[in-house]
């Protein structure tokens, strides 16, 4: 009974020595793989052109640290609520310059399109590319009416020289991405002339719905500005993202 006893308590020893080691083993491993490699954030599906960008898009991967580049970015926050400016391929890491902050750009499933003049009654002197808009419809036998439920967005504004709407000294979105709200406001104020081509980010349907109601000249847009513009400029911190 007793060299039972004892036999078992050397498995015991060896057992739990063994454990030991594989687990001083594995935590080694992870420091040294952690030192060797970084997070980056990658998406985990096809992301289009366009398409505005989901925290449910996103999760971060080990990336040898001799490959990381300094555009890379670390922060799935960093991105959340940016548009890809380029279609993005899953699993691939994702570049800062992939991503479009203002969302000048059309959105999935829309397209740029040029307003026509005579389509327009009144238009806000303050709204810039960038900026969210709401359409109203007026004229015509019916009451005026909003046109669309949501806000668009303007893609450009410009001068009847083709120039675009800006301060030539301090851009309102340079200053917007700098967090200068002040440099902001002075560059709208100083703008360089009045808007005679607004260009709208609609979906087909939208423009559709625009055309055939504008198209015979007694229904008119009214383009107002809308304080929802202000929310797409958030931003997010960045920072590298800790992995679980």
């Amino acid at each position: 009974m007793r060299n039972n006893r004892k036999l078992w308590m050397a498995l015991a020893a060896a057992l739990l020595s063994a454990c030991f080691v594989y687990g001083l083993y594995q935590l080694q491993r992870q420091q040294l793989t952690a030192e060797e490699t970084i997070g980056v954030v990658i998406p985990k599906r096809f992301i289009a052109a366009g398409e505005m960008i989901k925290e449910e898009d996103l999760e971060l991967a080990r990336l040898a640290r001799d490959a990381f580049a300094e555009d890379m970015l670390l922060d799935r926050y960093a991105a959340i609520g940016m548009e890809a400016a380029v279609p993005l391929g899953k699993g691939e890491p994702l570049l800062a310059w992939k991503l479009n902050e203002y969302g000048l750009q059309p959105g999935f499933k829309e397209s740029t399109f040029g307003i026509p003049k005579d389509y327009i009654k009144s238009i806000s002197s303050g709204i810039r590319a960038g900026d969210l808009v709401q359409l109203y419809a007026s004229g015509g036998e019916g009451e005026s009416r909003k046109l669309f439920p949501n806000s668009v967005v303007v893609a450009s504004v410009k001068t009847s020289g083709n120039v675009e709407i800006d301060n030539l000294a301090q851009s309102h979105l340079l200053a917007l991405a700098d967090g200068n709200k002040e440099g902001m406001y002075a560059a709208r104020r100083d703008a360089n002339g009045p808007i005679d081509f607004l260009n709208l980010n609609l979906t087909e349907e939208q423009w559709l719905e625009l055309d055939n109601l504008c198209r015979d000249g007694e229904i008119k847009l009214v383009v107002a500005y809308s304080p929802e513009s202000f929310q797409r400029f958030g931003g997010a911190g960045s920072g590298e993202e800790k992995t679980p």
